[in-house]
């Protein structure tokens, strides 16, 4: 694969994608979509992860943590397929690119879209780098909860539909979204347990042990998918398609105990399409409830 397509690591960008369709199907619920704003949340989401994973690429290199032949993702700059100038400049590019649709948003958010942006892509750089590297400090879970999860949702919805009423259904929704995002990062430090260990990288999984995040992801799934449910609920819509996702949220799980090295690369895949379907599940069901009662 090229490396710079490996570098994009496009099993987690389900993650970004997620928040933003979730954060639009609250609206939907409300009916106040505007596919316009949705687009530029949804442009500006990927691009910070994207700058997020290169840079934890080029940081994770310069400070010593990436070994050659580790077992999850190539790192192209660790490898000598990629060099680190090269890397760096496209962190520093595709932030450029992101914040355009970025500060598009300022149409429907006003002018504290500027500072918001700029605070989401200092925590797309903190998660790698700093004087407190998110990731090396146990932090990362929650840092991808927050801003994977309840940023995109809440903010999605929130530039269509200007109502602190929605929060009823946004704050579940992003801390369900959230959960199932962290569970792309539990499967990610589960694989590299040994190797983050070795150099000091403190993950959840180096800190709470294998056994103890593999009981957290199983906890994340069912909860996550339940708590996608909590619009059907509110607004007393029969179905609650998003539970759906709950059995093969488990068989992931049993395969995360089973698996090791590089084996769960693919359940980081099977992780992200958890996610995203769950969320395309919502999306689904928000259209089918506006339909009907419009």
């Amino acid at each position: 694969m090229n490396p710079w397509i490996e570098a994009i690591r496009l099993r987690t960008l389900p993650a970004s994608i997620a928040g933003v369709i979730g954060g639009s199907a609250c609206a939907i619920f409300y009916d106040s979509f505007k596919w316009l704003p949705a687009l530029c949340c949804m442009l500006f989401a990927l691009g910070a992860q994207i700058a997020a994973n290169f840079a934890n690429e080029y940081f994770d290199f310069r400070n010593g943590i990436d070994k050659k032949g580790r077992e999850g993702f190539r790192r192209g700059v660790t490898e000598g397929d990629i060099s680190p100038a090269a890397m760096l400049r496209a962190v520093i590019i595709t932030l450029i690119i992101s914040a355009i649709p970025g500060c598009a948003l300022v149409i429907w958010g006003g002018w504290q879209m500027i500072p918001i942006g700029i605070i989401i892509a200092i925590f797309a750089l903190a998660y790698s780098t700093g004087p407190y590297p998110l990731s090396r400090k146990g932090l990362g879970d929650i840092a991808v909860l927050i801003f994977f999860g309840l940023v995109p949702v809440i903010l999605t919805a929130w530039l269509q539909n200007h109502s602190s009423s929605m929060l009823i259904i946004t704050i579940p929704v992003g801390i369900g979204i959230g959960l199932l995002a962290v569970n792309i990062l539990i499967v990610n430090n589960y694989r590299d347990y040994e190797s983050d260990r070795t150099v000091g990288k403190k993950t959840t999984v180096v800190i709470f042990g294998r056994r103890t995040m593999s009981g957290a992801y199983l906890i994340s799934a069912i909860i996550g998918c339940l708590l996608l449910c909590t619009p059907a609920c509110i607004f007393g819509w029969e179905y609650i398609l998003p539970a759906v996702m709950i059995p093969s949220a488990v068989k992931n799980w049993r395969l995360l105990k089973s698996s090791e090295g590089k084996a769960l690369n693919d359940l980081l895949r099977r992780t992200g399409i958890v996610l995203l379907k769950a969320s395309l599940l919502l999306l689904l069901e928000s259209i089918v409830f506006i339909l009907i009662h419009s």
